[in-house]
């Protein structure tokens, strides 16, 4: 009988986890319950056998609950940051941070920390696909968001692919505001200086001092104006710092839009893709550890701040009853492919 895919329970700390394992052992990713988090991904090294961890995730139940640099985080129902923690929406004024007069900072959504459980679980000798689901926003749950959601999480992991699917269903009766994204670290050498990256994006968000960008068309940029942010041509890293959304993205041949960053010491390549959306980038400069060992490539749905601006009103609209999914993944290809 062939050999399939292993799934098995352990614990990070206190925090439960799930173990995936190709049958060849060429393959590991572990996925914390909490959030439906990915704290590991490793393929085998073709040059010494043994696995390479390609990501940045929480190394220990502490990171995990404090929730440092969102590493790996899925990112819902919004993205990124809301302006002042507030947002109106269909005729109602909303305050995610209520009674709060300072540091009304809020980003990333809710689904991060939410305690999500395993539904299903479909193994074959080539692939695992495991289905995670949460009921946990719901109103009166989170402040400022009285909407009814449950959202599934798709994890599909091959040889060398980790594909990831974030449905959401309004079970409400009145209209919510979403949109998903994905926050992961990823590493093939540190510091990431030396590393290439390609984004295949037209423009440029532009934004003001807190990074909430500009009202209008005006927040668009075309990249041909900001040279030192331009990497449709693949070029090395260097010195740049960059907390920036790049939008218009044009899929390649595949249909797949694919940002890729390559080691060119070695010629691995990763290629995080996605449909739709835009990508945001941050080179990891304000991380309260291991600065710049790896940069988060982050496909999301909409760009910062979606939550109060009109031009996305019918980009965000989940009506009741209707369900929504955002898909994204991210391709290893090794050296001399």
């Amino acid at each position: 009988m062939t050999a399939e895919y292993r799934i098995t329970e352990s614990r990070l700390g206190g925090e439960p986890t799930l173990v995936v394992t190709a049958p060849d052992d060429r393959v590991r990713a572990v996925l914390a319950l909490r959030g439906a988090t990915l704290l590991s991904w490793q393929v085998s090294n073709e040059s010494n056998g043994r696995l390479t961890e390609l990501t940045d995730g929480y190394r220990d139940e502490k990171e995990l609950l404090a929730q440092d640099g969102v590493r790996a985080g899925l990112l819902a129902p919004f993205p990124n940051r809301i302006a002042d923690a507030r947002y109106h929406y269909d005729g109602h004024d909303h305050d995610l941070l209520p009674g709060r007069r300072t540091d009304r900072l809020i980003y990333h959504g809710f689904a991060r920390e939410a305690s999500f459980e395993l539904a299903r679980a479909t193994t074959t000798p080539d692939s695992a696909r495991l289905l995670l689901h949460t009921t946990s926003i719901r109103p009166g749950k989170y402040p400022g968001y009285p909407f009814a959601l449950d959202l599934t999480v798709a994890y599909t992991l091959t040889a060398d692919e980790l594909g990831v699917e974030i449905r959401a269903t309004n079970l409400g009766d009145a209209t919510a505001p979403y949109a998903a994204g994905w926050h992961p670290y990823f590493t093939l050498s540190r510091p990431i200086d030396d590393l290439t990256l390609h984004i295949p994006a037209h423009s440029l968000i532009r934004t003001d001092a807190s990074l909430i960008p500009i009202p209008g068309e005006d927040a668009r940029l075309p990249l041909g104006d900001r040279p030192t942010m331009d990497f449709r041509t693949p070029r090395r890293l260097g010195d740049a710092v960059i907390d920036a959304c790049y939008a218009d993205l044009t899929p390649g041949p595949t249909g797949r839009i694919e940002t890729i960053l390559t080691d060119p010491a070695t010629g691995e390549e990763l290629r995080v893709w996605q449909h739709s959306g835009c990508m945001h980038v941050f080179t990891g400069d304000t991380l309260a550890r291991d600065r710049r060992a790896s940069i988060a490539l982050e496909p999301v749905e909409t760009m910062t701040n979606a939550f109060n601006r009109p031009d996305q009103t019918a980009a965000l609209a989940l009506e009741p009853g209707r369900s929504r999914a955002f898909a994204f993944g991210v391709r290893y290809v090794p050296p001399g492919s």
